[in-house]
Formats: structure tokens, sequence, C-alpha cells
């Protein structure tokens, strides 16, 4: 995208680091976008620092001085360093902020939790505008949260709160990539809806997701189940009912915890909301302490897209 010389008012600049690729945006004081880049995701620290400073280069205004805001997927402290990361295990311990105000002089930063942005930049902007007391949850390779409490992001002592794909909800389940077993994510992820795909496939409960998959049942992706699904198939409904109850569990347990207005479902997922949103809503009423006789929470697909962690980093960086 290109350019203007010139940059918008109380510009900042949003990057979005993620598993694969990273996503950088121009944005002005309103949200709006208007300019973005992006590259593969390194898996080193310095060359993904080297990355991000590219991308800064690529669609920076012509101005002495800019905030960047940074939503990476793990835990990062109050210091803007990258201490965890389940999903790029070679980067531990990396201070993106010093890295990257040393590699973007006249530049500041800050770093936050990719979810934790994007859940900002959809109360904001977004599925939960108006709205004070909002998760945010990411469905993607693994699961992500935010959390705006009396209208004000809630990023804990550390900086870490939010990590609410690692609940535990079965001690018996698979080993996640965060060194425990049975976390919420391996259940209600789109890992999680491919490994419940294979599992159907296994039983022979699955023969469209397995045709869609090319034939072969360790192809199954989320990607198989969700298109088999909205095909109508029979075999793929249940196995995005069996999805549905998981991620109901799961938003129930935070509801419960955090008594929100409303709940934004975002991520890679989110695209096949016309297969899993209702059930979803079914099961958390069923699932949710006192259903009936609460107020309602709304649970909403987010509208902001792959750029909402970007752009939720950019608003907290004009902060």
């Amino acid at each position: 995208m290109a350019i203007a010389a010139d940059a918008p008012t109380a510009a900042a600049i949003g990057v979005d680091v993620g598993g694969t690729k990273t996503l950088a945006v121009l944005v002005d004081g309103s949200g709006a976008v208007h300019a973005e880049a992006r590259a593969p995701t390194p898996d080193d620290g310095d060359a993904l620092l080297d990355a991000i400073a590219e991308l800064v280069a690529e669609i920076r205004p012509r101005t002495p001085a800019i905030g960047i805001g940074v939503g990476a997927p793990g835990l990062v402290d109050a210091s803007g360093t990258l201490r965890f990361a389940p999903n790029l295990p070679a980067v531990r311990d990396l201070g993106v902020r010093a890295g990257l105000e040393a590699r973007v002089p006249g530049s500041w930063v800050r770093v936050g939790n990719d979810a934790t942005c994007a859940g900002w930049a959809e109360r904001v902007l977004g599925a939960a505008r108006g709205h004070d007391h909002v998760l945010m949850v990411t469905l993607g390779t693994g699961i992500g949260g935010g959390i705006v409490a009396g209208g004000r992001l809630i990023e804990g002592v550390n900086g870490f709160a939010g990590e609410f794909g690692h609940m535990v909800v079965d001690r018996n389940g698979p080993r996640c990539p965060c060194g425990k077993q049975g976390c919420w994510e391996r259940f209600a992820s789109g890992t999680g809806l491919a490994r419940l795909g294979r599992e159907a496939a296994e039983a022979g409960e699955a023969s469209r997701i397995v045709s869609l998959a090319g034939g072969a049942i360790g192809a199954v992706r989320g990607e198989h189940v969700t298109a088999a699904a909205a095909e109508g198939d029979p075999e793929a409904l249940a196995v995005m009912a069996r999805f549905a109850w998981w991620l109901g569990l799961g938003l129930a347990n935070l509801a419960n915890i955090f008594d929100p207005e409303s709940i934004v479902i975002g991520g890679g997922l989110i695209g096949a909301e016309v297969a899993f949103l209702q059930p979803v809503r079914e099961a958390f009423d069923d699932l949710v302490e006192a259903g009936p006789d609460r107020p309602p929470i709304a649970i909403l697909a987010a509208e902001l897209g792959e750029r909402a962690g970007a752009i939720g980093a950019a608003l907290l960086a004009q902060v």
C-alpha cells in the first residue's frame, strides 16, 4: 500500500507478530489505516527485530518521531521483553522494546500481547464499541485473550494477563507447546479443531472432511472441518458441535470469573462463524453459572479482521 509523504494526525505504527507472518500498519488518531506492509515471521530473535524494523521503515511517514506498538504472541513483561512465546519456541527473552528503539531512531515503543492489543482495538473501534467490560478471545494456532474492565485494559502486574488458552481444562488431555497437558487451546483453537477432525476421521466418522483433505487423515486441518460443515455435512457438523462445547466451556469459565458485558471472538477461525458461533452460544448458556437467571452476555464476532492486533498496538502506542 502506498503512503503519503505527510504523516496523518497522531500517527502511530502498529505491528502484529504472528506465528507465520508479521503485519505492520500506519494508523491515525481515529484508527484509520493509511498504509500497511507484511513479511514472513523469522524464527530467530535478532532476525525478527530486523524484520519489524524493515516493515516500519517501509510505511513510516516523514516525521521526526513516531510511536510504535508491537503485539507479540506470548508473555511480554513491563520492560517490553518477550519472555516466552509457545508458538515461536526459538524466541525467548527478546528485548523487543530496546531492540526496536535502537533500530528505529526517533521512536518510542510499546510492546504487549497480541490478543490484548486486538481486544483493545475491538473495544475502541470494533464489535465491543461502547462496552466497558469486555473479554477478547482470539482463535488461531492457539488461543489468546484480552481483558477490558471498567474501560481500562488489564495487563496484570507483569503484563502477562489474558493467557486464556493455557487454562487447563483436562489434565489428561493432549500436551501443549507450553509444556502442560490439557490446555484449553488444545481443544478450542484451530489446532484443536484439526485434532477433533482427525479423531473423528480415525473413528470412520469424517468421510467428507478427509475427502477435502485429499484423502489423508493426517492432512486434516481445521479449514477442512469448517468447509465440510458449511456444506451441511452431518459428520462435520458433529465435530463442530464438539468443538463448540469445548469453546463454550472455556468462555463460561471466563464469564464466571470476569462477569463481562460481552465476549468478542476473533482470529482465523471467525470465518467459520455461521458453522459454530450459534452452537457456542448454546453451549455457553448451558455451562455458565446461573445461565437462565443472569443478564445475558453477548458473544460477538470480531469486526476488524486480521488487522485487529496491529491496529490495537498502534492505538496503545498513541496513549
